[in-house]
């Protein structure tokens, strides 16, 4: 493969798309634990997150075949072997966990009736507590390790040091990230 500076623009664009889908989801997601489930509000803020969640997975999906079929710049390293190796961990690490995320997602959703409830308008009530499906937790937990996973990976890319062409006080993370 051709060895380039920047990762290809659609690799790019899914990033920060995702990103910003990702952190939404996240917010959303922890802001509903404050709903109460008899909020009839509550069903169009499922409606966002389930929805949400689903698009991300498949987008998540695309960005990964694109990735695997791009030529893709040397990686951004921080001259600490430690916080590198766990750049690389956290990238491999967001697809496990959003797919982790959607799946303990659905696993809350289907025994909870969720489709329909929330998509097909079946007007049944929610369940009083989702804290009594065991997926619950798991899908809490997961989305506390996805924010960390962010901070770690927001982390890195402003540590990455510049050692590729452009501006000297541009971090190599940001520059292989943008477009320009």
């Amino acid at each position: 493969m051709k060895v380039v500076r920047r990762y290809h623009v659609v690799l790019v664009t899914l990033h920060w798309l995702l990103a910003a889908m990702i952190l939404t989801n996240l917010v959303v997601g922890f802001a509903q634990l404050f709903m109460s489930n008899s909020n009839p509000d509550k069903i169009t803020v499922l409606l966002l997150h389930m929805a949400g969640g689903t698009v991300i997975l498949t987008l998540m999906a695309i960005r990964l075949i694109v990735r695997w079929r791009t030529a893709k710049p040397s990686p951004a390293l921080t001259g600490k072997p430690f916080l590198n190796r766990m750049a690389r961990l956290s990238h491999y690490g967001f697809y496990v966990l959003v797919v982790l995320m959607v799946a303990t997602g659905f696993g809350i959703a289907i025994p909870a009736d969720l489709p329909a409830i929330v998509f097909a308008g079946s007007g049944d009530s929610l369940p009083a507590n989702f804290g009594a499906f065991p997926f619950f937790l798991v899908h809490f937990a997961l989305g506390a390790m996805l924010v960390v996973l962010v901070a770690i990976h927001v982390f890195h890319g402003l540590l990455a040091p510049g050692r590729n062409e452009g501006p000297a006080d541009e971090p190599d993370g940001v520059r292989q990230s943008s477009c320009g």
